[in-house]
């Protein structure tokens, strides 16, 4: 008999208690359940099931066996979503959660996600702290810190950094830093989520850790906060490179001290492991991992 079919009958007879009702879960005859389970039995040469007039039972190997068929066909039948989405279309509704500091990369990507895939309906949320995947109907969240439940899973989009830089105003008004600890005579802005505090960290083009402790006027939770203080030459600001793209592009903004990589963090997106990615949450993935390389040029690439 078809081994396949056969590891079948036993799983469902296991969860419905009897053959009868396996039997008609499958669309099966109870006698043809019987004969598959009988045939595995067989094969295997030793007794899965406890056989009464009143009830079955599962022997003690036969719930070891048990836990392992049932992981078997689970991960067959994920196997074969998986195939099927892949030739689908995104569609239906997708919560997200992104921290703030990510809200410039979710808000592109979404954007772009929703108009390549009109089918699709998103519902982006912005918070400080994790969330309950779960509990709180999320099918993805973006952080830069590892998750407090390990059993999520951790998709790194990119390896971002911070980037050292001000006003041509306020360098015009200061003067520039021309060493690392110049920066503790400066009027530096500081992020409370920044997770080194007062104590920003860099390493030198050896790779050597350095630090340097700053203080000045502005501090703020708010990385737009940020940006728009260095924009209006409040200060030298440590800023997410996503944020302050456009305005060094554009000149509104000057990298300090290239010879110094700030301290990196990484992106990423984190999903619950029970079920198997969906195409809508897959493509979504795989747009933030595109645009994630492209913001990586922004950690000091003439390092």
């Amino acid at each position: 008999m078809d081994r396949f079919t056969s590891l079948t009958a036993f799983v469902r007879v296991a969860e419905n208690g009897g053959f009868s009702a396996a039997g008609r879960k499958l669309n099966m005859s109870t006698t043809m359940v019987s004969s598959h389970v009988q045939a595995l039995e067989e094969r295997l040469g030793v007794r899965l099931l406890n056989r009464t007039t009143r009830k079955v039972s599962l022997t003690e190997v036969g719930q070891e066996y048990y836990q392992r068929a049932l992981q078997i066909l689970t991960e067959l039948e994920q196997a074969d979503d998986i195939a099927n989405s892949l030739q689908s279309t995104p569609r239906g509704m997708l919560r997200v959660h992104t921290v703030v500091h990510m809200v410039p990369l979710a808000a592109q990507v979404v954007a772009e996600f929703l108009s390549s895939y009109p089918e699709v309906k998103v519902d982006l949320q912005v918070g400080q702290v994790h969330v309950d995947l779960i509990g709180d109907g999320f099918d993805l969240a973006l952080s830069m810190a590892p998750p407090p439940d390990s059993s999520l899973i951790v998709r790194n989009l990119a390896t971002g950094g911070h980037v050292l830089c001000c006003s041509p105003g306020y360098l015009e008004k200061h003067g520039e830093p021309r060493q690392l600890s110049d920066l503790a005579n400066h009027n530096c802005i500081r992020n409370t989520l920044y997770p080194f505090g007062d104590e920003w960290h860099f390493t030198d083009r050896k790779g050597a850790p350095l630090s340097v402790r700053v203080a000045g006027t502005l501090l703020t939770n708010s990385g737009e906060t940020v940006r728009i203080g260095a924009l209006q030459g409040v200060g030298i600001c440590l800023a997410v490179g996503f944020l302050v793209q456009d305005d060094l592009e554009a000149g509104h903004l000057v990298r300090l001290l290239p010879e110094y990589r700030p301290a990196e963090f990484s992106m990423n997106a984190i999903y619950p492991h029970k079920h198997h990615l969906s195409v809508k949450v897959r493509t979504l993935i795989d747009m933030l991992v595109h645009r994630g390389a492209e913001q990586q040029k922004l950690i000091n690439p003439n390092f």
